[in-house]
């Protein structure tokens, strides 16, 4: 399942995004969104999980989390 993942802190990257919800279960990626002319994350991202009950545990357990001056939202990624 894809996740899409709002209210981070403009400084986190891949790597620390990975490490929050690898306590939920496998990853098979996970991306801060980057704008392509200033280089700088947008502050939102995306992670796919392996498992779907995996990610429902994330979307659960995150959903109140604040990691900076923004509280996360964490829910399914919408298809474009």
């Amino acid at each position: 399942m894809k996740l899409f993942v709002a209210g981070l802190p403009y400084d986190l990257d891949d790597a620390e995004l990975n490490e929050i919800f690898e306590k939920f279960g496998k990853i098979v990626s996970a991306r801060v969104a980057i704008d392509r002319d200033t280089r700088k994350s947008k502050g939102f991202g995306f992670v796919e999980m392996l498992h779907d009950a995996d990610a429902q545990s994330a979307i659960e357990n995150l959903k109140d989390i604040s990691l900076g001056k923004k509280p996360l939202i964490v829910k399914p990624a919408e298809e474009r």
